[in-house]
């Protein structure tokens, strides 16, 4: 493997526990809530913060190594970052940015202003080579930090947020030039994010970082397959229940959690400890009266929020437990569906799939 992280820092409001490893070539996607860690964990790997124990080692040599107290100092570790705020020097000129690695590394001013040059002509934003950072809007910033990390040609590239400061017109063309950056890329890349679409479009693999600890690791269709957690769920578009399965009758199971309780089929796998229950919005019915039939799961609670994309409108429910409901937006406007609206919702216990927690 070429990178390898097994690291704890414990920082006064937050401990972060992490362990994954990368090849070459491959992208990982580091999502997680705000607060969950994710740019302690960069900075970490960047040697910015100081682990409290474990080691990070890239291409066999070890960064850092608590135990022994080993520290490669930031400036010596073969990274590139783009930090979230870009750090660009406000009184260099773009073409100088993205320069100051090199010279800082001894490369002659000649030499390292040609290679930036030629790194923002790729990057089509060399028309503004002369310009101060608060000059750029923030595509252009965005493409000269990126041009700055890729400069030194690293061995791993670190990207905080990288889309997260560009407005709705700027982020797509963004995002099909850092593609095609990152595949041109034969190192390690690691793109911290908050938003599923970037991660799934970008990465080969999703590591998920909740309150400081790794829940699930996988590529963008294990993930949506089969989420481990709430916040999983929610990433991938799906409901999902954790809790203690209790039998019924024949066939059936009780699913209780600490929000509610479901119905659910018996797994035909014994069951040891927690399990998780998935159901999609999209098999979940939505009514105004209580609905008559032969669904085992029927609840009641006001709508909390209502988001349409396309034709379909996603509606969250407050009901016991919580529920994501996805209907069309002609049956939106039929039924009068809006926030505060109280909502009947029923879904069958055979279209809930189980696996152990």
């Amino acid at each position: 493997m070429t990178l390898a992280i097994d690291v704890v820092v414990r920082r006064e409001d937050l401990s972060v526990r992490a362990a994954f490893d990368a090849e070459r070539g491959e992208t990982l996607a580091l999502l997680g809530p705000n607060g969950s860690g994710k740019s302690t964990l960069v900075g970490a790997i960047a040697g910015l913060v100081p682990l409290s124990e474990g080691l990070v080692e890239l291409e066999g040599t070890v960064l850092d190594d608590a135990m022994r107290e080993t520290h490669e100092p930031p400036e010596r570790r073969p990274i590139g970052v783009v930090f979230q705020d870009l750090l660009l020097f406000p009184h260099l000129s773009a073409l100088e940015n993205v320069a100051f690695p090199l010279r800082a590394r001894g490369v002659p001013t000649p030499e390292a202003r040609d290679r930036a040059r030629r790194l923002l002509e790729r990057l089509e934003v060399d028309a503004r080579a002369h310009a101060k950072p608060r000059e750029l809007s923030g595509g252009e910033a965005q493409r000269v930090a990126l041009a700055r990390a890729l400069v030194p040609e690293p061995t791993l590239l670190l990207l905080d947020e990288p889309l997260s400061a560009l407005d709705a017109g700027a982020r797509p063309r963004i995002r099909d030039l850092l593609r095609r950056e990152l595949r041109a890329f034969d190192g390690v890349r690691i793109l911290v994010t908050h938003d599923p679409v970037e991660a799934s479009s970008l990465a080969d693999r999703l590591v998920i970082l909740e309150q400081g600890e790794v829940t699930q690791i996988g590529t963008p269709e294990e993930v949506r397959t089969a989420p481990r957690t709430r916040y999983a769920a929610d990433l991938v578009g799906v409901n999902a229940f954790v809790g203690r399965l209790e039998p019924l009758e024949e066939g059936a199971g009780r699913l209780v959690t600490g929000e509610g309780e479901i119905v659910v089929p018996w797994p035909e796998w014994d069951v040891v400890g927690d399990v998780i229950g998935i159901v999609r919005p999209a098999d979940i019915t939505l009514w105004l009266q209580r609905p008559a039939g032969s669904a085992r799961n029927v609840n009641r609670g006001p709508i909390t929020s209502v988001t349409v994309e396309g034709d379909r409108a996603r509606v969250r429910i407050a009901s016991d437990p919580p529920l994501v409901a996805e209907v069309t937006v002609g049956s939106l406007e039929r039924l009068g569906l809006h926030d505060g609206v109280d909502v009947w919702t029923s879904f069958k216990a055979v279209e809930v799939e189980l696996s152990p927690a």
